[in-house]
């Protein structure tokens, strides 16, 4: 018993630092704060952006008339940060790699909404993308906050007001 204590104790105040490594996929570092490497930043901002692109192009085809202009402006933006973002990698001031692909949970929304159209994915889409926005405005200012390198660092901050203005259009859609 006296050791379980003991076990119990020492993860309790070891927790803080395996947040740390468990990574962005985890969700446990946004929960404590925690700046997110330079490797889970790129990766995570790479995978949102991608995700963000897939399924507004796909909004804009098949969902109803009142997500389609927001749509449109999600895929272009998204776009401009995707390319800015593989810009700072391919430069070589950031010691990152590009996912080539979405994260599986990301591809599962993509599923679920090309099996949708009108209203029906128009609802799913802005749920999505509240959720997607709340997600990227959390990694963003928090690598904006204590981020390593100085140019992505700066990079997260220049983009944040625009994420921040992308989750209240879709707060503003999802009433």
């Amino acid at each position: 018993m006296k050791q379980a204590y003991v076990v119990a104790v020492a993860l309790l105040f070891a927790s803080p630092v395996m947040a740390q490594s468990l990574g962005e996929k985890t969700g446990a570092t946004s929960v404590l704060g925690v700046t997110p490497s330079t490797g889970d930043f790129v990766l995570q901002a790479a995978q949102s952006d991608m995700f963000e692109i897939q399924s507004s192009e796909l909004a804009a085809l098949k969902g109803s008339e009142k997500v389609r202009d927001f749509a449109t402006q999600m895929s272009t933006a998204h776009k401009k940060t995707s390319d800015q973002l593989k810009s700072a990698v391919s430069g070589g001031s950031v010691k990152a790699q590009l996912p080539t692909e979405i994260s599986s949970s990301q591809k599962s929304m993509i599923d679920d909404l090309n099996a949708r159209s009108g209203d029906d994915l128009a609802d799913q889409y802005v749920d999505n993308q509240v959720s997607a926005h709340k997600n990227a405005v959390s990694l963003f200012e928090r690598y904006a906050d204590g981020g390593d390198n100085a140019e992505l660092k700066a990079w997260a901050a220049k983009t944040l007001p625009e994420l921040k203005h992308h989750l209240e259009m879709a707060q503003a859609l999802d009433k």
